[in-house]
C-alpha cells in the first residue's frame, strides 16, 4: 500500500512552491512549449491544455495523441475548479480516506475525474486562476510531466 500521507505532503508542497507572480498568453505559450518539448524528449504521447479564466490559451495534441484526453483534460479541470487542488491529490485524498471518487452522488464520473495530470496556475496573493493539463499517460506520469514543466518555467 502506498503512503498516501506521505504523497499528500508533497502534492500539498508543490502547490504551495509552484505559484506565478504573473501570467499571460506568452506565459502559457511558454510553459506548452515546454510539455511539448518534454514530451517528445521523453518519447510520450500527450495533450496538453492550458486555460486560464475559461479561456483555452494553449491546447496541442501530439501525433497519435487519442481523441478521448480532450475529455480527460475537461473532466480533471472541472475537479481543479471544483476543489482548488491538483487533480492528483483530490484523487489520492480520497483513496487515503477510503472514499471511491466515483462513488461521490453529486459530482457525476462523466464531468469529473480525480486523476492526476491538471495542476492549478495560481498568481500569488490572488488565488487560482487557470489549469495547466496533461492527459495521456499514467496519473503519476501526467502530473509529473506538468510540475517539470512549471518548475522549468518558474525559474
Amino acid at each position: 500500500m502506498e503512503n498516501y500521507a506521505e504523497l499528500l505532503d508533497t502534492l500539498a508542497q508543490q502547490e504551495k512552491d509552484l505559484q506565478f507572480t504573473a501570467f499571460s498568453s506568452d506565459t502559457a505559450l511558454a510553459l506548452g512549449l515546454k510539455l511539448v518539448d518534454l514530451a517528445k524528449a521523453g518519447n510520450k504521447i500527450i495533450t496538453i491544455n492550458i486555460t486560464v479564466n475559461s479561456k483555452v490559451l494553449f491546447h496541442h495534441a501530439m501525433q497519435g495523441a487519442s481523441a478521448d484526453q480532450a475529455d480527460w483534460i475537461r473532466r480533471k479541470n472541472n475537479v481543479v475548479a471544483r476543489f482548488g487542488r491538483c487533480s492528483f491529490y483530490v484523487g489520492i485524498d480520497h483513496k487515503h480516506r477510503g472514499v471511491v471518487f466515483e462513488d461521490i452522488k453529486y459530482l457525476d464520473p462523466k464531468d469529473h475525474a480525480a486523476n492526476g495530470g491538471a495542476f492549478p496556475i495560481t498568481l500569488r496573493g490572488t488565488g487560482i486562476i487557470g489549469t495547466v493539463t496533461v492527459s495521456g499517460l499514467r496519473q503519476a506520469e501526467d502530473h509529473a510531466l506538468a510540475v517539470e514543466a512549471l518548475r522549468a518555467v518558474l525559474v
